[in-house]
């Protein structure tokens, strides 16, 4: 929980320490997340969170500052920006003192070390903030090796170095997981390399999970399910004719080359619609982008562990289904999908990240809503009634017949059930009801006069944020509620509430 007044009083006054570094700057990145890092670290095994303290000199003295609440969002998305690898644990606040406001950056110690900040791997002793050296780094490594819980850091003990493409791993991987300068520098074996990336296990000598599954000759020899199944079918069921098939299969480099590959290629085709006797504009059926994005979701948070059933990436000629092994993770929830961020998997995500294939953790569902929405597509439906499996479908939009093809802004969260006795659904949220499928929509309106019932001082900011509606339309879709006497604004637009009419 936040410190209490006291608590930050006596942090200001202390000297800075390996927990406690401060700074009068609010805008210095790099700062912050090399601190971040080196919290995160906890080199010395304090198990004990570090303060990164914003508004305050060497001597803790505050200077006046003041700190928005947009400030404060910014320094926490510090974490899940994809510099910093693995993202720690941590919160963000601010409390205000006579002298002036000052925000706290507060960092759990991260069981998943080494931690680094753009390839470099950051500690603090003492008031000494600096690179880890190799013995360090070792430390950290060893460190991160006792704590791994997540499957895809546990050693792979059946297998060997034998079984791991090392030059794959030279060549490929470690210049873009580590900096140019750590690189010219490292004088390490590549077992050791690989050690402080979280693809080997020194302890067992042997690749981890991770490890096997990025750089493996053969990963699907010891991870079976640990491929991708693609099948085209004629019609809109699996009874209907198979007109292509295909496996995706081998370590990530390779596999997820040839799947960005395929799905550009051969998933998404355009043909030309007639919009007047002078122009034509391109009919997509599917925009590769948001395809590519969903099957490397399916990737990086599927199930591994104790399952042997690949992804299934099911084309129908209606409608693409990607299923894959594994639910809902950690405290992402069905009320919190998709603005809450877990990883089953974190070392692959940070793998997938760093080979370019993921920009930004926790952004994927609203990328495809987007890339969606510009194609004037249906919203994806994201079908997670199922414990055992997450099931997502694109409908097809140059089959879609006029009339029927409703545009949303956010996508459909669908919970299964067997209890309504129609199609197996009963909840959609953001949708629109028309009655006919068996499911209970709520519109965007409404979402949004909930949001301003709840939180009469809610932002346009943050409302487009909870529920994915770009802000032009999101000023619309206001201005018709304000026109038809649902909500009015009282005071101003930046200091004003919200009045939801009953």
């Amino acid at each position: 929980m936040p410190l209490t007044k006291d608590e930050i009083r006596s942090l200001l006054s202390d000297i800075e320490n390996e927990r406690v570094e401060r700074t009068l700057s609010t805008d210095n990145t790099k700062k912050m997340s090399e601190a971040i890092c080196s919290f995160a670290n906890d080199i010395r095994n304090t198990r004990k969170p570090g303060y990164f303290l914003i508004g305050a000199d060497d001597d803790g003295n505050l200077d006046g500052q003041t700190f928005t609440d947009e400030q404060l969002r910014s320094y926490a998305g510090l974490r899940n920006s994809g510099t910093i690898l693995p993202p720690p644990a941590m919160m963000v606040y601010k409390e205000s003192f006579p002298e002036g406001e000052v925000a706290v950056i507060e960092v759990q110690p991260s069981e998943d070390t080494p931690v680094r900040y753009k390839g470099v791997i950051w500690i603090r002793i003492g008031a000494r903030k600096a690179e880890a050296n190799t013995e360090e780094e070792r430390i950290l490594t060893e460190k991160g090796q006792v704590h791994s819980s997540s499957f895809d850091g546990r050693p792979c003990r059946e297998a060997s170095i034998d079984d791991i493409d090392v030059e794959l791993f030279k060549n490929e991987y470690l210049p873009k997981a580590v900096s140019p300068a750590t690189l010219a520098k490292d004088k390490r074996t590549p077992i050791q390399q690989m050690a402080s990336l979280r693809l080997f296990d020194t302890r067992f000598n042997c690749p981890t999970n991770a490890g096997l599954l990025l750089l493996g000759h053969d990963p699907q020899y010891f991870i079976p399910g640990a491929y991708i199944q693609y099948v085209k079918f004629a019609g809109t069921n699996r009874a209907t004719k198979v007109l292509k098939e295909n496996r995706f299969k081998g370590n990530l480099i390779s596999m997820l080359k040839e799947l960005e590959y395929f799905i550009k290629y051969s998933i998404e085709s355009k043909r030309p619609e007639f919009v007047s006797v002078l122009r034509e504009e391109p009919r997509i059926n599917y925009p590769w982008e948001a395809i590519r994005e969903l099957a490397m979701n399916a990737v990086m948070h599927r199930a591994y562990n104790g399952n042997n059933s690949p992804i299934k990436f099911y084309e129908y000629s209606d409608r693409i289904e990607i299923d894959n092994p594994g639910n809902l993770y950690g405290k992402v929830n069905l009320e919190n999908f998709p603005n809450e961020t877990d990883y089953r998997n974190p070392n692959i995500a940070e793998i997938m990240l760093n080979l370019g294939y993921v920009n930004r953790f926790g952004s994927g569902v609203n990328t495809v809503s987007t890339l969606l929405e510009e194609n004037k597509s249906n919203p994806a439906e994201f079908l997670l009634g199922d414990y055992t499996t997450f099931k997502v479908v694109v409908k097809n939009a140059d089959v879609i017949e006029n009339g029927t093809n409703v545009i949303e802004k956010t996508p459909h969260v669908i919970v299964n059930t067997a209890e309504n006795g129609t199609n197996g659904t009963n909840k959609s949220e953001f949708g629109t009801d028309n009655g006919t499928d068996g499911t209970d929509k709520i519109s965007r309106e409404d979402a949004i006069v909930n949001l301003m019932r709840k939180n009469k001082r809610i932002s346009i900011k943050e409302i487009s944020a909870q529920l994915n509606i770009p802000r032009r339309t999101l000023f619309r879709i206001i201005d018709a509620l304000k026109t038809s006497n649902r909500i009015r604004r009282i005071g101003s637009e930046k200091s004003g509430t919200w009045e939801v009419i009953e």
